[in-house]
């Protein structure tokens, strides 16, 4: 399909790349595995690894040569595969745990620096793979280095799993014993969802959805201070001139994505899939949505009129991204994980923002509580209640949540935990000490809304 940018494009995509930090955040190739089940879990995790390897070969050099080519760069290359759950029905969690070592073996040999799709969708229930599955994920995620896992507890149209939900609690609180060594780093790679999407590209939540072709490329485009700059520098406009000026911003930033999306595309021979403009924040200074949000005029994000600025800016980002591409995807918004946006970590250290400011953010935003750490001793209803309560959001609002919440190991309020790289550090946030556990223990499936019935 022809795609056609102009010079002045190219060079205002050169401005924002050296001036304002713009970069392509991952190029994410989605691989259909459900060919590779066998009898014999070794053999089926092998299928998998020898179809991943045969498949993105080529995945990371072509990358690296667009970044040369095109002086865009491109921080991450990952992979996403079919939800692992619906391959190993009969195989026990020990065999589920071996797969994802291979998994893990892969995408050390392609050169990825995650893979996606250690996953389940059990919104409505479980099947008997399922079940193992998530009984596999704290010794998975401790055992590996680039797996990532994702569970779906929660849609729309079928309300909430709370089996699930009380079983996730426990998850993460194996997830983080495990990896207490680390500060709890297995829960920066496991996301508990709502009305989780097919193609997203975004670790740690990415899988290859059922729907989707048997390879395609996705790209998450994340341009947190190009639109930063363009708010501080126009500090006399009003809400509805920002509002527009930011839609415009954004238009130009997926108009690059894409641009960068259809090239490895061709290059690759793995069909175009969408491009996600999420702003996704770093921890480095000027990459940030809290200065966003700040610069629009907030003291510190967290005060009064957060949700507001919030609401604006990832509205007018996903109008933007609608203008630019037919093919915009994924989450596209502004994600506001705390650990890996320098902003919320001052914010939250300050005390100015706290899990219940952020939990009224996610009603607006485009994913939900993200990277946030608790004290290790939080009970693991208290998590589940956590994670319960985001999707409830999700349901009844037709939007995608979630929860990457870390109780890190040994640490207190006001400690905090140290991931390095893309994930942070970030100050251990307090929760509520009322108990949520006689709730949590009832289990069972909260019923859909109403308004789910008239689709």
């Amino acid at each position: 399909m022809p795609f056609n940018i102009s010079n002045e494009e190219i060079l205002e995509t050169w401005r924002m790349v050296e001036v304002e930090k713009l970069d392509i955040r991952t190029i994410t190739m989605g691989i259909n595995i459900l060919d590779c089940r066998d009898a014999d879990s070794d053999k089926t995790g092998q299928n998998i690894y020898d179809k991943i390897c045969r498949s993105a070969r080529d995945l990371v050099k072509v990358g690296q040569d667009i970044e040369k080519d095109f002086g865009i760069p491109i921080i991450n290359k990952r992979i996403s595969v079919t939800p692992i759950a619906m391959l190993v029905d009969g195989f026990s969690t020990a065999q589920i745990i071996k797969i994802g070592q291979y998994l893990d073996q892969a995408a050390r040999e392609v050169g990825v620096n995650f893979l996606g799709g250690f996953s389940a969708l059990v919104h409505k229930g479980y099947t008997r793979g399922a079940r193992e599955l998530i009984q596999a994920i704290p010794e998975t995620l401790a055992s590996t280095e680039h797996v990532c896992s994702s569970v779906n507890v929660g849609t729309t149209k079928a309300g909430i799993n709370m089996d699930a939900v009380y079983d996730m609690g426990n998850i993460i609180k194996a997830t983080a014993r495990l990896t207490a060594e680390r500060d709890g780093l297995g829960c920066a790679k496991l996301v508990v969802f709502c009305n989780a999407v097919d193609d997203n590209p975004f670790m740690a939540g990415a899988f290859h959805g059922p729907g989707e072709p048997e390879l395609v490329l996705n790209i998450g485009i994340s341009g947190p201070g190009v639109v930063g700059n363009v708010v501080k520098n126009n500090p006399n406009c009003d809400l509805g001139e920002i509002a527009n000026l930011i839609k415009n911003t954004a238009f130009k930033i997926t108009r690059s994505g894409e641009l960068v999306g259809r090239v490895a595309s061709n290059r690759l021979g793995v069909p175009f899939g969408i491009v996600d403009l999420s702003l996704a924040p770093t921890p480095a200074v000027g990459d940030s949505v809290a200065e966003i949000l700040e610069a629009m005029g907030l003291e510190m994000v967290g005060t009064h009129g957060s949700t507001a600025a919030l609401a604006l800016l990832n509205d007018a980002v996903k109008k933007g991204g609608a203008m630019a591409s037919s093919y915009v995807g994924g989450l596209s918004g502004a994600f506001i994980p705390v650990s890996e946006d320098a902003g919320m970590i001052a914010a939250a250290a300050a005390g100015a923002l706290s899990i219940d400011k952020l939990e009224a953010m996610t009603c607006v935003c485009s994913v939900g509580l993200d990277m946030i750490a608790v004290p290790g001793d939080t009970p693991a209803e208290t998590l589940s209640a956590i994670i319960a309560d985001e999707a409830a959001i999700g349901m009844i609002n037709r939007k995608t949540t979630a929860v990457r919440i870390i109780p890190a190991p040994g640490k207190k309020e006001g400690d905090y935990v140290e991931f390095g790289g893309l994930l942070g550090r970030a100050p251990v946030m307090p929760v509520n000490k009322n108990s949520s556990k006689l709730f949590i223990n009832r289990k069972g499936r909260i019923p859909a809304p109403i308004q789910a019935l008239n689709n």
